[in-house]
């Protein structure tokens, strides 16, 4: 019997819910999503490039492309050196956030008191300036990764937490009467059901998170470390070496963007993995 409560609550899960189906296939040709992208970036470093030159403005100031370009050939072995740390802290630092963050925002869904108990307090810390704290966690735990990583943390869990609860809360009403019709337990009713529909929000609010835990880290690379790419940032600015801080910016961009490619391509595998009822377009 528990097995066929199982099938049907599964059965629910793919085609209760009022959403649209998943289209696996792009919107538009694939080439455009590529080509217009890259022709908008060309042209924003034409401009930039054209502008530099035309102005006469120090390199002191602001450097054209070409010679951001030209540092990270000249130094790209010591760039990603540096930025092998900041890459390795940031998916350690996402990792606990997006941990935390599904944690807590299942609390949240599981009932209203502990919404009531956990929300408010998790909303004041949110609120709280995060870089006015970044002193204090070195106080706390030192100069070492530790600090850089909690910070990063408390950064980039809030998005994930708040993704998670309104994915949970928000399933189907009519699909969670069917289940308890069915019989269905708890844990079958949150595995077939309330989780795949709330797969969108989660990545949703990953794809924030991971976000953020650059920054975290980046911030905390500004105050206590002695590598990564934030380190370079500051050394570079102190001593007025302008293209190698635009150079290490770029390669943080960079970071980010192959994060950020990362969760959203494990968000179409999980996807398509569990059948969620909704595409990633209708939440993000």
């Amino acid at each position: 019997m528990a097995v066929d409560v199982s099938q049907a609550a599964g059965r629910i899960g793919r085609a209760v819910f009022p959403a649209r189906p998943i289209s696996w296939r792009p919107h538009g040709p694939a080439i455009r999503r590529v080509v217009l992208p890259l022709a908008f970036v060309v042209i924003v470093f034409a401009a930039w490039e054209a502008a530099v030159r035309l102005s006469g403005v120090s390199s002191m100031i602001i450097v054209p492309p070409s010679a951001i370009l030209g540092v990270l050939s000249q130094h790209y072995a010591i760039l990603m050196q540096h930025a092998l740390p900041t890459l390795t802290e940031t998916v350690l630092g996402f990792s606990l956030a997006s941990l935390l963050g599904i944690v807590l925002g299942t609390l949240i869904a599981s009932s209203e008191r502990m919404r009531q108990a956990i929300y408010p307090n998790m909303v004041l810390f949110q609120v709280i300036p995060k870089v006015a704290l970044a002193p204090l966690f070195i106080v706390w735990l030192g100069i070492g990764m530790p600090s850089r990583l909690a910070f990063a943390v408390f950064i980039a869990f809030f998005p994930v937490a708040v993704s998670t609860a309104a994915g949970l809360s928000g399933t189907s009403p009519a699909a969670l009467r069917l289940c308890r019709s069915l019989t269905a337990s708890r844990w079958q009713t949150f595995v077939h059901v309330r989780f795949p529909y709330a797969v969108p929000y989660i990545f949703a609010g990953l794809k924030v998170g991971v976000t953020m835990a650059v920054i975290g880290i980046v911030v905390g690379e500004f105050v206590t470390a002695q590598a990564g790419l934030g380190y370079i940032i500051m050394f570079a600015s102190s001593a007025a070496e302008t293209a190698l801080a635009f150079a290490a910016v770029l390669l943080l961009c960079a970071v980010g963007v192959i994060l950020y490619g990362v969760v959203a391509a494990l968000e179409m595998a999980v996807m398509r993995k569990l059948d969620a009822p909704m595409s990633a377009g209708d939440v993000v």
